[in-house]
């Protein structure tokens, strides 16, 4: 009888070796997985809705070796980004006021919150 091991089939009547939930979530972690689709909306030919998804499954690690690394500068997911843009805020209050304080300009240096000042 040959060695089942050496083949990597299992003989008849028994079955096949099962992993895990942890080694298979291990392995996707560790390798990363994409699923990505797209749902079209059309009505008489008219494309009226189309949406995009883009899965990526992935460990932290895997997904910073694929250049993705979106969570650390989102305000809304790290503290660091949210501390950085309201530093990066309070410094040109700062600026302002020191204009406004000195009699400069006010209206050169560039709005808080990136927000398009309109006169009128």
């Amino acid at each position: 009888m040959i060695d089942p091991e050496l083949t990597g089939r299992t003989p008849l009547g028994t079955a096949p070796p099962t992993a895990n939930l942890a080694e298979i979530l291990e392995r996707v972690l560790d390798k990363g997985i994409v699923i990505a689709g797209d749902i079209k909306i059309d009505l008489l030919d008219i494309e009226l809705l189309t949406i995009r998804l883009r899965l990526f499954v992935a460990s932290v690690d895997t997904a910073r070796r694929a250049g993705i690394d979106w969570w650390e500068t989102d305000p809304a997911l790290s503290s660091r980004a949210a501390r950085d843009a309201l530093a990066e805020e309070n410094a040109q209050l700062r600026k302002r006021l020191e204009a406004l304080e000195s009699g400069g300009d006010v209206g050169q240096l560039s709005p808080v919150g990136g927000e398009e000042r309109r006169d009128g």
